[in-house]
């Protein structure tokens, strides 16, 4: 584990070092001390955004998106901004997608004993078996949601440690948990925004062509 100082990965992601304190605030850099960061969750960061320093949609926006991506609909925004929102879809391509799409949930990845996983798996919205959808191999990791309010007693039930190298990668959102199950049964949408954020190349790869297809339909 290599660890960077705030002023290291300003310079890496190319922000103030106000931004790095915001950005480990959100979750979605892990800070092991103050003033020290795990500079894998850098690299996911990194990978997640593709170079881009486009701010993201909000969490309700963002799972708006991914309901209109997978033909449905989303009543828990407006029309207008419903409509606004397929517009930008329209003009959108699959890399900043990813990147206005990522305040869907705040992502943290956690090591446990390897029995854990299929337990783990029932009690989250799982997107990891969406992987072979997009045809890549079956994978003992897991990858899945559970709602905020739910995830310090998920931890605590599995005995998880926070782990930027662990093979559990949890993702807690405030969306209404049916909700983000329906999106997940809808389509591979979810699985490929999940799997375009991976510092995996292949996975990457597979989840921002799946992401292309779907704006492509969208567009049609």
């Amino acid at each position: 584990m290599a660890l960077l100082t705030v002023t290291e990965v300003a310079q890496r992601l190319g922000v103030s070092a106000r931004r790095v304190q915001y950005l480990i605030a959100r979750g979605e850099l892990r800070a092991l001390a103050r003033g020290v960061v795990d500079d894998a969750s850098v690299d996911r960061l990194l990978a997640a955004r593709g170079g881009s320093r486009t701010r993201p949609w909000s969490e309700a926006t963002a799972w708006a998106a991914v309901a209109l991506l997978s033909d449905r609909n989303a009543p828990w925004v407006g029309d207008s901004q419903r409509s606004r929102l397929r517009g930008r879809l329209r003009r959108l391509d699959s890399p900043e997608l990813v990147v206005r799409a990522r305040a869907r949930a705040t992502a943290s990845r956690y090591a446990g004993h390897p029995s854990t996983g299929p337990r783990l798996r029932n009690e989250i919205v799982d997107t990891a078996a969406g992987a072979a959808v997009l045809g890549l191999a079956d994978t003992a990791a897991v990858d899945g949601y559970v709602s905020a309010n739910a995830l310090d007693q998920l931890i605590a039930r599995h005995g998880l440690v926070l782990d930027d190298n662990g093979r559990f990668t949890i993702r807690a959102t405030g969306m209404p948990i049916e909700i983000v199950a329906e999106l997940a049964e809808a389509g591979p949408v979810l699985a490929a925004l999940d799997l375009a954020e991976s510092p995996d190349t292949r996975e990457r790869r597979a989840g921002r062509q799946a992401l292309t297809a779907a704006l492509e339909r969208f567009r049609d």
